[in-house]
């Protein structure tokens, strides 16, 4: 087994960090294939919703740090490699906001730092009780400034600086209250929890969706008058489409509607 597996189950694709001796850090092996598999996701419009979980104990611990020793080395002293180390972890966490089909996080365990980033960075999350969330990095001298950058856009800014500057972990529970994660059930549940969120989002016209999802980030960003000028030309392509002129129909006719995307 690979150090990300996929499996698919109808319009749903399945990914899981496989590296439960290493809590599934985000090394260098596994930015590469997050990426390949986000890379090729992007263009498979048979899928039309992503689960993202993870071996073992937790779902994600961050870097790796002994990766991270290793690099310090270079005559450098490592300026070169964390550079690019944290230009690839950024763009695969924008990778998910770029992919057309919503990614829903599976956690468990612990996520923290760029494991918590990664939490925050998919569009939704479904986490088992007691599971504990963290930007831990300032407990050994490294701020966690790029999971800061999704973790502000997810949850109110004085609870993100309350994390950030005491490196404490937040439960389950209260990482849904803020808003970090969307639902919290009992860890035997987690699976079928989750794969039912992805079904039901498989479940809807993909073409909307995905016009959806890159609307809802494009607007977000805007100044309240540019985002209903965009908003209202989003809604005008939607409603041109075939198959949103079949799901008025089907509505209308009180039947299942027959789309063909």
């Amino acid at each position: 087994m690979g150090i990300l597996e996929r499996h698919d189950t109808g319009a749903v694709a399945h990914l899981r960090l496989n590296a439960p001796e290493r809590l599934n850090a985000l090394s260098d092996e596994m930015l590469a294939a997050l990426q390949a598999q986000f890379d090729a996701l992007k263009e498979d419009r048979s899928i039309r919703a992503v689960v993202l979980s993870g071996a073992g104990k937790v779902f994600c611990a961050g870097h790796d740090l002994k990766q991270m020793t290793a690099g310090r080395q270079a005559e450098d002293g490592g300026k070169a490699y964390f550079k690019d180390l944290f230009d690839r972890c950024t763009r695969m966490m924008l990778s998910i906001r770029d992919l057309p089909q919503p990614i829903i996080a599976q956690a468990h365990g612990i996520a923290t730092a760029a494991g918590c980033q990664l939490v925050a960075s998919c569009d939704l999350a479904v986490a088992a009780a007691g599971t504990r969330f963290g930007v831990n990095g300032v407990n050994i001298g490294l701020f966690c400034s790029t999971p800061m950058v999704p973790l502000s856009r997810n949850i109110a800014r004085k609870h993100a600086f309350e994390m950030l500057t005491t490196g404490d972990f937040i439960e389950a529970e209260e990482a849904r209250s803020r808003g970090l994660i969307n639902r919290v059930v009992a860890p035997e549940d987690l699976e079928a929890e989750t794969a039912a969120l992805a079904a039901k989002l498989a479940d809807k016209l993909g073409a909307a969706v995905r016009i959806g999802k890159r609307a809802f980030y494009d607007q977000i960003e805007m100044p309240l008058d540019q985002a209903y000028d965009y908003a209202g030309q989003v809604m005008v392509e939607n409603m041109l489409y075939r198959d949103t002129e079949e799901g008025i129909a089907a509505f209308l006719d009180k039947r299942s509607p027959d789309w063909t995307q």
